[in-house]
């Protein structure tokens, strides 16, 4: 990676929350019980994770969410202050609510419960679309881009004008996929993430021909599938790479796919080309599986280095 390149602000729009966290030793039917035992707190969120990926590997990052002006809130801020994000275009509204995860882990997987936090527009003031009017990565989720909002502008025309100032949007699409009807805000992103589950939902079986077919009529750069421990899938409109994962103890999987996005993100915008881009972040969330928290990813670029040196060197000998 070219160390010299120069940075731009990478904005990340999404979820902060409080993670408590459980474990327990199976999860349990419909009127059925099991034990669990609480293991601790952290602050946690989808894009939070991945903003303070991106920050701890040292990509200048800016944070947009929507809270209230409560405790919990506040708390949120520091933490997110503290791990190197900038919140100076944070959005507040006193009637949402605390926002809060409950995180289980049950055989080497998670269950996440989460708190509802409303659909409130998410209204970006003239301060904020300023600093997005320029080139520089925008992350966020299809949910959060349909709440945006700019004076009469709703979220796809919002998307539309910060891509004519150079934002390249990279969207993490996670589980959720996306329907018909969401392409709006989807046309023209640079990256689309998503997950086994999340591709499934969208594209159905895997068809890399369908997958171009549908790149090309949406002008969407790249879609990359996320394949957990087996690494990840990158369609680019032309064909199918596949980069493979690396072989860990797991000891926790929340945050992984996150790590994944804030990873990419800042090795993108190191202009690294994008197969050794997801190469880096295939690395940064493997690394952080084998870290408890949602924060495990976080880390400075040569923590994600030493982890590709060690486990090649550890594979070559197997």
């Amino acid at each position: 990676m070219d160390s010299a390149a120069v940075r731009s602000t990478a904005f990340f729009i999404g979820d902060v929350a409080l993670d408590d966290y459980y474990t327990a030793e199976r999860w349990p039917e419909l009127a059925d019980k099991a034990p669990f035992d609480a293991t601790g707190s952290y602050v946690g969120g989808m894009i939070a994770n991945a903003a303070s990926v991106h920050a701890g590997l040292g990509g200048p990052t800016e944070f947009i969410s929507l809270l209230n002006d409560g405790p919990l809130s506040q708390r949120l801020c520091a933490d997110l202050g503290n791990h190197g994000l900038g919140t100076t275009h944070m959005l507040y509204d006193p009637e949402v609510p605390d926002s809060r995860n409950m995180i289980f882990l049950v055989g080497g997987e998670h269950v996440v419960l989460y708190a509802e936090t409303g659909d409130s527009p998410m209204m970006l003031p003239p301060t904020a679309m300023e600093a997005l009017n320029a080139p520089g990565f925008l992350y966020t989720t299809l949910s959060r881009a349909k709440r945006l909002r700019a004076g009469t502008s709703t979220g796809d025309a919002v998307l539309a004008q910060l891509r004519g100032h150079g934002r390249r949007v990279v969207f993490d699409l996670d589980v959720e996929g996306f329907v018909a009807g969401d392409e709006g805000y989807l046309h023209g992103a640079e990256v689309i993430i998503m997950n086994q589950i999340g591709f499934q939902l969208s594209f159905g079986e895997p068809d890399p021909a369908a997958v171009a077919a549908w790149m090309r009529k949406h002008e969407v750069g790249t879609v990359i599938r996320t394949l957990a421990a087996a690494g990840a899938e990158i369609h680019d409109g032309t064909g199918v790479q596949t980069v493979p994962g690396y072989t860990v103890p797991v000891v926790d999987v929340t945050g992984a796919g996150d790590t994944f996005g804030g990873a990419l993100v800042f090795a993108l915008s190191e202009s690294t080309g994008l197969r050794p881009a997801v190469e880096f972040a295939v690395a940064a969330a493997s690394r952080a599986v084998t870290i408890e928290g949602p924060r495990g990813g976080v880390a400075a670029r040569e923590d994600v280095e030493e982890f590709r040196r060690a486990r090649t060197a550890s594979e070559a000998r197997t």
